[in-house]
């Protein structure tokens, strides 16, 4: 494959990475709204856990058409998107006034770190278990790759984002270590942060089964499936 064909190739799925990730750093300042019976949905999502989780989609789909190497290229490109807004972005959003909060620049860089390597761990797993399955029925691929993808991304980040154990990036969030009911109900206490991962790893998790249906789609629209041996080339 020459260079300018890989270029032509990344172009497309780069601008989709691009645009997925700045929209999941948006998203994520703003909590959902909402309660589902006891459970107020405002403790536990961001609308960025409805947006992130296609990143794996277009992964999964460039992979399948382009190969690998091409999907390894649109992830590293897709890193420095997400450092980038992760930095970028929470301080325009609050001079703005649509966020009620700011982030000092320690904590913001703490989070623009974890929000990066948690996309570029998660993005390079995901490539790595796709080539392993992609010779079965054609679900199972990105099925797998996206469940496991989506667990190393919410231990990655939210360890990296919130753990004491990493203060070494950057100072602690005070209200994300404060001790809180389980997702808000249980009579089982765990840090705020706990609960925020548990309840957008369930949101991803969802979208990671029903991503299935644009996968085939958008697959079958751009070109047949190909020769595995081909694609892994």
């Amino acid at each position: 494959m020459s260079a300018v064909t890989l270029s032509r190739r990344t172009v497309l799925p780069v601008i989709a990475m691009t645009i997925i990730v700045l929209a999941s750093n948006i998203a994520v300042q703003f909590p959902v709204q909402g309660t589902l019976g006891p459970l107020s949905l405002a403790d536990l999502l961001t609308w960025g856990a409805f947006v992130y989780p296609f990143a794996f989609i277009v992964t999964d789909v460039n992979n399948r058409l382009f190969g690998p190497a091409v999907a390894r290229r649109v992830v590293y490109l897709g890193f420095a998107a997400a450092v980038a807004s992760s930095i970028v972005f929470p301080p325009i959003l609050h001079r703005l006034g649509l966020t009620p909060f700011e982030t000092e620049a320690g904590r913001l860089l703490r989070i623009a770190l974890a929000s990066g390597f948690a996309f570029l761990f998660a993005q390079l797993l995901d490539i790595l278990v796709f080539n392993r399955l992609r010779r079965l029925s054609w679900w199972k691929a990105p099925l797998a790759s996206g469940i496991l993808g989506t667990i190393l991304d919410t231990l990655v980040f939210f360890s990296l984002a919130f753990a004491p154990a990493f203060l070494i990036l950057g100072p602690n969030e005070p209200f994300a270590l404060e001790s809180a009911p389980l997702f808000g109900l249980l009579a089982v206490e765990a840090p705020r942060w706990v609960s925020w991962a548990l309840g957008d790893f369930g949101v991803k998790l969802i979208i990671a089964v029903f991503g299935l249906v644009p996968y085939r789609v958008a697959v079958n629209a751009f070109l047949p499936y190909r020769d595995a041996r081909v694609a892994a080339a």
